[in-house]
Parts: C-alpha cells; sequence; structure tokens
C-alpha cells in the first residue's frame, strides 16, 4: 500500500504539468482560430530563429505571382557580395526584355539603367521588365538565370518550388511554390543581405528614362501598402495575378522581433493586406526575443606543446532565443564550457567549447566557442630557441 501511495503522489506533477500543457494548447489553438485568415494558404515565421508561429495550408503549391522576384532579388545580393555586380553598374534594356507585359517601369530597348535604379524599379514598382533585365545582365539569358533560382531554391529546402521565370508573370502550371518556401527565401534575403530594406521601405520616388527620343521621368509607387497602414512594416514583395489571386510577403520589425507574414491566393487586395496584418498582430503579441549582445569575456586557453603558451578564443556567433510562452527572460543563466587541456597544433576557428543557456534550469540553447588563432606544435628548434634565451638572459 505504501509503494501504491508513493506511485499516486509521483504522478501528481506530472498530472498537473500536462494539464497546464493542454490549457496552453487549448489557448494557443483558439487564439490562431480567432485571427479568421479568409485567404486560402498562410504562414507566419520568425525570422532570426525561422520558427513558425502559425499556418494554414503552408505546403500546397501555387502561383506566386510576382512574390516570384524575391528570388530574383536574392540573387542579384548575391552576385553583388561576390563583387562581380556593382550598384553602379549599367544594364542594357533587351528587346525580349522591353516586351514584358504586366507590371512594368517602361523601359526602352537599348535603354541603360543602373543596377541600383533596377532594383528600386524591381522592389518598388514590381518591373517585370526590370527583371529580366537584371537576368540577362546576370547570367547571359533569362532561361540560365532561372536555372540558378532553381538551384538556389533546392540549397533553401524549398521542396515544392518551381521556377519557369524570373518575374513571376507566367501563370504555367509548372511556375509555383509555397506559402511556406516563400518564408524560407524571404528570410534567407533579409537576413543576409538587410540593405534590401534601403529599397523597399521607399513609398515613391521617380527614374529617368534616357532614349534616342530624349529623356523623361518615371514615377514608381510602392505595391506593399502596408509600408503605410502598419506599424514596423520594412517590405517586402506583392504578386497577383488572375490565376495566383492576390499574394504578399511582408515583413515587419518591432522590439528586435522581426517577423515574415506570408498570404496566397487571397481573394482580393484589401483582404491580402488584412490577413498578413493579422498574423503581424499575433506573432508580436506572442513572441519576445532574448539577444545575448555582451556575452561573458572568454579567457585565454593554456596551449600545450605549442609555439605559442596561450590562444584567443572569440565566439561564433550571437545568442538568440525567441520566447512565445511569457517566460521570465531575465533569469537566463549563462554556463561556459571551454576545453580545459588544449594541445598543439590548434586549428584556428575549431570548437574550444562553448556557451550554454538555460532557463528553469533547462537548456535552452547554446552557442559554439570558437579558436581565435592557430598554433604550431613546437619543434626541437623552437625549445632550443627557448632554452638560448633564457640562458641569455
Amino acid at each position: 500500500m505504501l509503494l501504491a501511495a508513493v506511485g499516486i503522489a509521483a504522478l501528481q506533477p506530472l498530472k498537473a504539468v500536462q494539464a497546464e500543457t493542454e490549457a496552453s494548447e487549448v489557448q494557443e489553438e483558439a487564439a490562431e482560430d480567432a485571427l479568421d485568415i479568409a485567404s486560402p494558404s498562410a504562414l507566419l515565421m520568425e525570422a532570426s530563429t525561422g520558427t513558425v508561429l502559425y499556418e494554414k495550408d503552408a505546403h500546397t503549391r501555387r502561383s506566386p505571382a510576382s512574390v516570384t522576384k524575391i528570388m530574383t532579388t536574392l540573387l542579384i545580393f548575391e552576385a553583388l557580395e561576390k563583387g562581380g555586380l556593382k550598384l553602379e553598374d549599367e544594364v542594357v534594356t533587351s528587346a525580349y526584355a522591353k516586351s514584358m507585359g504586366g507590371s512594368q517601369v517602361f523601359l526602352e530597348e537599348g535603354e541603360k539603367q543602373t543596377v541600383n535604379t533596377l532594383l528600386k524599379c524591381i522592389l518598388v514598382s514590381s518591373g517585370n521588365d526590370a527583371s529580366v533585365a537584371m537576368a540577362e545582365h546576370i547570367a547571359g539569358t533569362e532561361a540560365e538565370f532561372v536555372n540558378r533560382m532553381n538551384q538556389k531554391a533546392g540549397e533553401l529546402g524549398m521542396k515544392d518550388t518551381h521556377f519557369e521565370d524570373c518575374c513571376g508573370l507566367t501563370d504555367s502550371e509548372n511556375h509555383y511554390t509555397t506559402a511556406y518556401d516563400i518564408a524560407l527565401m524571404s528570410r534567407e534575403l533579409i537576413t543576409r543581405y538587410p540593405q534590401v530594406y534601403d529599397y523597399t521601405t521607399i513609398w515613391m520616388d521617380t527614374i529617368t528614362h534616357v532614349t534616342r527620343q530624349g529623356s523623361s521621368e518615371f514615377g514608381l509607387s510602392n505595391t506593399n501598402k502596408l509600408l503605410r497602414s502598419y506599424d514596423g512594416c520594412r517590405g517586402l514583395k506583392t504578386g497577383s495575378t488572375s490565376k495566383a489571386l492576390f499574394c504578399v510577403s511582408a515583413t515587419a520589425v518591432r522590439n528586435e522581433v522581426e517577423l515574415i507574414s506570408v498570404i496566397m491566393a487571397g481573394p482580393d487586395s484589401k483582404t491580402r493586406f488584412a490577413n498578413a496584418a493579422s498574423l503581424l498582430n499575433y506573432g508580436f503579441g506572442k513572441c519576445r526575443i532574448y539577444i545575448d549582445s555582451e556575452p561573458p569575456v572568454l579567457p585565454k586557453l593554456n596551449v600545450r606543446n605549442g609555439v605559442e603558451e596561450t590562444v584567443a578564443c572569440r565566439y561564433a556567433g550571437e545568442f538568440r532565443y525567441l520566447d512565445t510562452e511569457g517566460k521570465n527572460l531575465d533569469a537566463i543563466e549563462r554556463r561556459l564550457e571551454l576545453n580545459q587541456e588544449v594541445k598543439a597544433p590548434v586549428e584556428k576557428g575549431a570548437v574550444a567549447g562553448r556557451i550554454v543557456y538555460l532557463l528553469d534550469g533547462r537548456e535552452i540553447g547554446t552557442e559554439d566557442i570558437l579558436f581565435d588563432a592557430a598554433v604550431e606544435k613546437a619543434g626541437y628548434t623552437h625549445y632550443l630557441k627557448k632554452a638560448w634565451e633564457a640562458y641569455c638572459v
């Protein structure tokens, strides 16, 4: 009987935890149901961690329309990063690029515009002609550029995506993606190249067409109306065709929390933006982020049998933790775990240990600690030199 009583007593805390967890899940489901997202596909993601906070039919393949240009923009910024492309480079518009229909900035054949200007045309006014001009400039042909887009999609784990063009004008059955995959490429773009916001936050601007017929100004107006209606909105890209209906990948930042709200196949433009805003409101009400911007100072580690007696260390990156449960983030504890015995040779960038983060006694994440320099193994000549130096002193 005593054993039975102990067993029952031991079960009580577990039942309490289970009840608390179930109650929390019920509350979360109720909050999600209250969102009332009318659009068929939707997804909300926290950008720094990639955590999915809400999804609705997020893996069904649909036409993305001009949201396609997120991938086009990603490849443009990769080319800029590699150095083969510069913002001041001039791009010549081909007859094919000029022939694009849909949303355009009316580039003329032979017209020259800088990469900087064409990025504005793509990200502010969703210019199909500007997108094709950039694709041809980078890859030679749009077809080759699209091959690179699909290759990049594979690298990012976009398993339900295939592109047929670089601008989203094609309504082919073979040009498709999902709300989840759009969030993946949006996250890659804004976390790797936050300078994209220099373009996506432009509300209105002008470009100058210079052709044989003379020069003229053309006004650019941002297609993302959330820039003016939603506090903290930073972009990113809209899209609409008769097949895709109304799509958007919207990003916003508040209190260092950055969210990506994706809507696909919205019935109309107003619903698209309203649904995206509802997701963002839900996320900002749910999320807080812990950023360890001042981790403990790392000591130098002693090195055995090395040409140097000590080696410096550094953190591999900045630790971030996303809280969606209202935890007390001030209670997060840190624990350094460093290799106590380091033997030469030491490779720069190799793991020297880690810093562990704990909340309520539970590990919530780690960050690697790396050797900040290489240390060669000491040889006979090194020890002979040290002995001679000691003798001379």
